[in-house]
């Protein structure tokens, strides 16, 4: 396929995950205890944008204004402008997943516990909002709408729970159909979709406003289960897996 590659001395070990900010880089957190801040256009790993983690980092979200939140074992990190500006030990449970509000203003960190806290970020400091919200089980993914009125939640227990974040995070609708734990999850730029993958090797393409309406795509990755997902536009959407390719479907509703 085609591709680019990028040059100089990149992380050393996995990357556990990646996300694009406003200011087009890459943010990449990896095995090696690093975050780092790639710029897309250049394309080249420069040592000094990598910053060193107190524990291994597993998951992060970026937002605007230059925040990166970034989940560690045991840890929360907040970042500001590329720099460590807060941290929260001591949770009493383990993070997961994460998500920036498009406003900036809420972090939303799932739990292998089945619950999703909000944190409020405020200047250079995190704050807890005493909010928890429930999902039916422990919190493998979660994503934001893009006009910021849905957060959309999936577990280990093949489910997806949507909250409405414009009624106060009250529960909007739950999505049934993967045969195993789902992994990953991301809303089309309509606001209207979002797509979940799964152990089961399955895509589902769902419709906010309905549980019934569903786009399936059964064996998406047949050697393995889809890792990660995201919509290049309304209508196309990329799949990869452990199997080593990189997908792209292009999806039309009835």
């Amino acid at each position: 396929g085609e591709n680019d590659g990028f040059s100089g001395k990149g992380h050393t070990n996995q990357v556990s995950r990646m996300a694009v900010d406003e200011m087009d880089q890459l943010v990449t957190c990896s095995m090696d205890d690093t975050v780092r801040y790639t710029n897309l256009s250049k394309r080249d790993y420069s040592g000094q944008d990598a910053v060193k983690m107190d524990v291994q980092p597993k998951c992060l979200a970026v937002g605007p204004g230059g925040y990166t939140v970034v989940l560690c074992i045991g840890q929360i990190v907040l970042m500001k402008d590329k720099k460590k500006c807060f941290a929260i030990d001591d949770l009493g449970y383990e993070p997961e997943a994460v998500a920036i509000h498009p406003g900036g203003s809420t972090a939303a960190v799932g739990g292998a516990d089945g619950n999703v806290r909000l944190y409020l970020i405020q200047g250079t400091s995190l704050k807890n909002d005493d909010k928890s919200l429930e999902a039916k089980g422990p919190v493998t993914d979660l994503a934001y709408s893009h006009d910021g009125a849905f957060l959309a939640v999936c577990d280990a227990n093949k489910v997806v729970t949507v909250f409405n974040v414009t009624d106060g995070y009250v529960e909007h609708n739950v999505f049934y159909g993967h045969h195993a734990k789902i992994v990953c999850i991301a809303w089309s730029p309509d606001n209207e979709h979002f797509a979940s993958g799964g152990m089961d090797m399955m895509v589902y393409v769902w419709t906010v406003s309905d549980p019934e309406t569903r786009v399936k795509i059964p064996d998406a990755h047949r050697l393995h289960h889809v890792s990660s997902l995201a919509w290049l536009d309304e209508h196309t959407l990329v799949t990869t897996s452990h199997d080593a390719s990189v997908k792209e479907w292009s999806i039309s509703y009835n």
